[in-house]
Formats: C-alpha cells, structure tokens, sequence
C-alpha cells in the first residue's frame, strides 16, 4: 500500500500542552485522575540519549573501569576494542537498523557479573551504535519539554516478555508455580495473579489500547500479524499469555478490557482507525484511570524499524491528549520502553548478590536469583539495563532530568501511591520493591505550571511511506574510532532520597581492606564495589535507610601488591581507594565525609595514624583548586567545603606526598531535599564554572 493510504494529519503543536494548566486543585498526587502507560520497544538509554545534555550519558565522568584499565566505553572486541559510534547515513531515526541479540544469555554475557566487558562478544559490534538530536528530534524534544528519567531500568537482563510481565504483573513468575519463572519469549500460558485483577478489585478503571490484527487469540496469533506489520499489536499484550484472560469471555472484565481493540484490517488497513477508540473515550470524558498503550510492530520502533515511525504514532496520541485539555490536565503519561534490545548502555544496573561472595543485602533477595536450568544460566533477574523514560504531563514540565532508580515495577507503585487502600501487588519482592521507586519524584505538585510555550517539531514526515518490510541496515564502526560528545551544559534536577556514605580503611597485620556502607537517605540503594584489574569480582550491597553493611577485601594475605577499589551508586556516588600494599601501611589515611545539608556543604575529616607527618592535597576537580595541608603523627583536620555554587555536587582526590601511589576519591551530589542542577561534568565542567568552591580549614585535633 503507498503513502496515498496513510491519514494526512499533522501532529498539533505540543506548546499547546504546555499551556495547558495542571489540574492543581489538592496540589497533591490526587489531582492525576488519568494515568496512561506506552510501552515502547528495545531501545538502551545510550542508544538514544547518551549524547543529551544533562543525563547521565557518553560524558560521564564516573563511568566504571573495565578490567582492561580502561573505561566502559571501550568495549572489548578480540585485540581490540569498539566504542560508540554513530553509523554513517543520513539519519538514524529513519535507519532500517538491523535486531541486536537480546535474550536471558546474551545479555548476561554482556552484563558478565558485574565486569560489564561483553558487549561486543554476545550482541556484536553493532550493539554500540547510538543516535543523536538530529536523528531522533521528537524523542530530544520531549525530553527536553517534560522530564527525562535516567536512571530508568528494564526490569529483567532479558528479552520482552519477562519486561512486559513485570510491568503487568510485577514478575515472571516465582521459582516453579503458575508455570514461572518466564526468562524467554516462549508464551506458553502462565497462571499468576496480574495487576489490572487487582485493579478490577479495587474499583479502578483500566483499558488496554491496540489493535486486534487477526484477533487477540492463540489463532491469531495473540494480535502479532507478522505480514501486515502495521496493524494488530506485535503480541506486545503480555496479559494475553496468562490463561485467566485467555479464558474470559465478553462480560468479564479481563476479557472486555485486555481482549478488544480497533479493527483497523476491516477498515482497509487504514492507520488512521488506530486511534479511533482513545481518540472516542478522550473526546467523550471516558478515559479510563489506567490505560496500556501497546502499538502495532512498525511503530513500535523494534529493530529494524524506524525510531522516527515510532515518534509519528507516540505524537498522534499526544495530539489527542491535548485536544481535550481538561483532560490533558489530569493526565500522567509514561512513555518508556520494555528493554534494551541489546543495545549498549554504560550503566551497570543495580543487581542483588547472587552470594556472599557477590555481596551482601539487608533486605530479603527471594524470587529474585534465577536457579538456571539445561538453556538458561543461574543469574540475578535483574534490574535490566537502562531504556528510555519520559514523564509527560502538566505536572512535570520543564525539561527536567530525575535520577532515582526505578524499572518496570515503578510504574505499579506509582498506581498503587495514586490509589492507595489496599491496592498492593504481593508479587512484587521484597528487593525490587525497596530498590526501586514510585515515580513520584518525577512531578511537582506545588508549582506545575510556571514553565509553557516549548515546542515540539511536526512529525508529520515521520509518517511511513509504504507498508512493506526493509532491508537491514548493517552498522560499521568507522575505522578511527574516537568518544561520543555529549551535549553541554545542566539541566534542572529533581531532588532524590539519598543521602549515601562509605569509609574505607586498611586493616592490619593481614592487610585486608575493609568497606562500611552506610544509607541515612529515605530509599534503600545499591553499592557496587570493583576491583582494579578484576583482582576481586565485582561485588554488590543493597542498604535500606537507617542501616549499615561491612565488607572486607583481601590484599596482602593473597599476594596482592595493590589496593584498587572503586565503590558507584546513584546519581554519580563515588568512593575510590588506591594505594601500595606497602604504602597503605606506612602513609594510609582515615578519610571520612561529614554532609551538612542545611548550608549545602561537606566536611572532610582526615586523619593520620601514622607516626609521621602527612602531607597532604586535596584536589576539588569541580573548581579546580588544590588546598595542602600537614597533619601530625595520630592528628586530624576538618576541612569543610560549601557546596552552593555547583548545587551540591562535589569531587575531590586526596594524596599523600610520600607515596603517589595512595590516592582517596570521593564524589557525588548532596541532597538537601530541594530541587538542584544535574552533574555540572557531564557535559564538560568548563561550560559551567562559576569559580572556586568556598572553603574553610577546620582547627586541628591533636
């Protein structure tokens, strides 16, 4: 079928949205009355934003270090290695990009413990092709309009089924009953518990939006056409795999809710009858206060289709949202996407310990650790990687970036914060559901509509052309290989739950080096430590607020020579400790932060045990400023730090003169419950310095 066949409608101007007032009446979570869920498929969060300015992309500054010494970003390949690269056509956002590996092993290969070096080896050297503003200028646009989650997570190192199950049912089902737990694309009927029940339970209205293709049956394939890919719904409606909704009949609500759609194969393969049912219920008041968006395969923006046929379908529904503002005005929109699709992506997700000799955890690990069996190795489930989240809604304008971790199982516990009573999903664990968060930290309530008038480009280019399938588009590293740049300058930051700490400190006679976690924040967080070289594997903590975990390295008892650790959590936390076996002994400090968040500084506390006098420098790399100081045999010094003029953010490297081996790193953001800035780093700190930190030294302690 040709473009004649395609609806000729432009996509309304988004600054019209924008405009549109919040539904403010309570200034709470209340005022969302409608909250609408598109799900998108297989795209990494770098694939598509890594160069954007002010998330946490190409120009981190506290990307992990691979084995190899050098930084994720340089992916082994045999010898050699690839980095990310942008393939050379025209754009990319209408690039037929050939499918990637995605499934359980490939992308624990990739993900390999922790090391995160397996990129190239389980996905090939396409897994590091990534797009920019002018290949994806709707998806840029809308983040940069609304609020942009980057450090959103799939839900499983897997493929889309066991994504899409967590995002309905809160899992893949447990260790043996209902048929789980699903880590692959197999489908073959399952027996768990889902949310929308849960929602029939408490009264709350829901509705999954499709189209039905040959029919939302096993003979239908579940709504998945295969030849006719832009209609029916690529069997992305994971609720139809579970066997109380293939068994309802008209008259039950899973079956009139999940098990209906537009019809768009009785009505000439038309695209414009896509949109006829939420078009109708926007129009009439009837949006339901739940809904599931779940496109054809050609939008779905899948490898190979065009991410750009993607953009044209996600703008007709915005179109429609803001043709009826007072609904618009109560409406909370999640546009995300169910994995990565083996997709690079630089973060390495927060994961649970498989073992003691993965790490530890406070809070209770059940259901989350895989037992493997004949096909699929023994793995955490997850967290997946990171894939792209953006909040639109009157109560989240501005462009702003939020950095609290959350996945697929967010978006039922932002339901179920809305809702409240006894809407809970049991089948969420105990981990994931203290790991990750509601979402609410995405929207401001109090003051919602002091940012209008942003405008997002016409898609109407961005409509398909034809009906046909096409050929793949073979990506190629270029032969001189250099960094992505990322996009300068900050954007506005949404104020998050942690407030994070660790100490390190070398133990004798058997020199073994000994980290404490410690979280007073409000959310619970992930700790993963690295080892310089992969001396040790990488190991991962899991801290609830208000408590503590202590872990110990051994060095000099196994013939290490070195003490390399690098401890990362969210939003850019750091602690970094290096020295000499030898030298830690001799010239080791104790080095200690102290957070002052009423005048949004830091103090730090160093301390030397030694018999001889330390000299010492501290290099704030946020001003550029070094500050030397001696302390005397068994004394300390406080130096404090104010924090206001880069919001909070910090970095400083601590040496010691005798010995340019031992080095102490701390970096990251403190929170002081206000909104800031995102990390002034990211996108080269010479676009923002505003001059050197202030700094005052402390008396001595001897």
């Amino acid at each position: 079928m040709g473009s004649g066949a395609v609806a000729a409608s432009l996509p309304m101007s988004i600054s019209r949205a924008l405009a549109i007032p919040a539904n403010n009446r309570k200034r709470s979570l209340e005022d969302v009355e409608h909250i609408v869920i598109f799900t998108q498929e297989n795209r990494s969060f770098d694939h598509y934003f890594g160069t954007m300015r002010g998330v946490r992309g190409f120009g981190d500054p506290r990307a992990v270090t691979l084995p190899s010494g050098k930084s994720v970003f340089h992916q082994p390949n045999g010898a050699g290695e690839v980095l990310p690269f942008r393939p050379n056509v025209a754009s990319m956002g209408t690039t037929f990009l050939a499918d990637v590996p995605h499934d359980w092993n490939s992308t624990h290969g990739a993900w390999n413990g922790g090391r995160h070096d397996g990129w190239i080896a389980n996905k090939g050297v396409a897994t590091m092709a990534y797009s920019n503003r002018q290949d994806l200028p709707y998806h840029f646009a809308l983040a940069d309009a609304f609020t942009v989650c980057d450090d959103y997570h799939c839900s499983v190192l897997g493929p889309t089924d066991p994504n899409r199950y967590h995002l309905w049912t809160g899992w893949l089902g447990n260790n043996g009953a209902g048929g789980g737990p699903v880590v692959d694309n197999s489908e073959l009927g399952y027996d768990w518990s889902s949310f929308p029940e849960r929602l029939v339970q408490a009264g709350i209205t829901w509705k999954v939006y499709q189209d039905i293709g040959r029919g939302l049956t096993a003979a239908g394939f579940w709504g998945w056409t295969g030849d006719k890919p832009y209609l029916g719904n690529y069997g992305d409606n994971a609720l139809l795999y579970l066997h109380q909704y293939q068994n309802a009949q008209p008259g039950n609500p899973l079956a009139d809710f999940a098990k209906t759609g537009t019809n768009i194969l009785a009505q000439n393969e038309n695209p414009a009858g896509l949109f006829d049912i939420f078009r109708n219920d926007v129009h009439q008041g009837k949006l339901p206060q739940v809904s599931y968006i779940v496109a054809p395969e050609a939008y779905t923006e899948h490898p190979n289709w065009a991410p750009n046929f993607g953009a044209w379908y996600v703008s007709q529904f915005i179109d429609i949202l803001t043709s009826n503002p007072d609904v618009f005005s109560k409406t909370a929109l999640f546009l995300n996407y169910d994995e990565e699709g083996g997709f690079f992506d630089h973060k390495v997700p927060p994961t649970p310990p498989q073992s003691s000799a993965d790490g530890l955890s406070t809070v209770s690990t059940v259901n989350e650790i895989f037992p493997g069996n004949a096909k699929y190795i023994s793995a955490p489930y997850g967290l997946g990687m990171r894939v792209p989240m953006i909040v639109i809604s009157p109560w989240s304008k501005g462009g702003w970036v939020n950095s609290q971790v959350f996945d697929h199982t967010s978006l039922i516990k932002f339901i179920e914060k809305r809702f409240g009573g006894n809407l809970i999903e049991p089948n969420i664990t105990p981990w994931r559901r203290a790991v990750v968060g509601d979402l609410t930290s995405a929207f401001d309530f109090d003051d919602p509509d002091s940012i209008k008038n942003i405008h997002l480009p016409p898609t109407n280019s961005f409509k398909p052309a034809d009906f046909s399938f096409h050929p793949d588009y073979i990506a190629v590293p270029p032969a001189n290989q250099t960094l992505p740049k990322q996009e300068p300058g900050v954007r506005p930051a949404r104020a998050l739950p942690y407030t994070l700490n660790v100490h390190g400190l070398l133990k004798l006679p058997e020199a073994s080096f000994v980290i404490g976690f410690s979280n007073t924040g409000s959310q619970t967080a992930v700790f993963q430590v690295r080892s310089g070289g992969d001396a040790h594997g990488p190991r991962s903590y899991t801290v609830e607020p208000g408590k503590t975990l202590t872990d110990t390295w051994l060095l000099g008892s196994i013939g290490l020579p070195n003490c390399d650790l690098s401890v990362h959590g969210p939003n850019g936390f750091f602690r970094g400790f290096k020295g000499s076996v030898f030298g830690l002994r001799n010239w080791q400090l104790d080095v200690r932060a102290v957070y002052n968040e009423k005048t949004n500084g830091i103090t730090l506390v160093i301390t030397n045990p030694a018999s001889h006098t330390a000299n010492v420098t501290i290099l704030d790399q946020y001003s550029g400023k070094s500050d030397k100081i001696a302390i005397g045999p068994g004394g300390s010094k406080s130096e404090y730090y104010s924090l206001q003029r880069f919001s909070g953010w910090y970095d400083f490297v601590i040496t010691v003169a005798s010995d340019s081996s031992i080095e102490y790193h701390l970096a990251g953001h403190l929170e002081t419950g206000d909104d800031s800035i995102s990390d002034p780093a990211l996108g080269g700190l010479q676009n923002y310095h505003g001059g050197d930190n202030e700094h005052d030294e402390g008396s001595d302690q001897n």
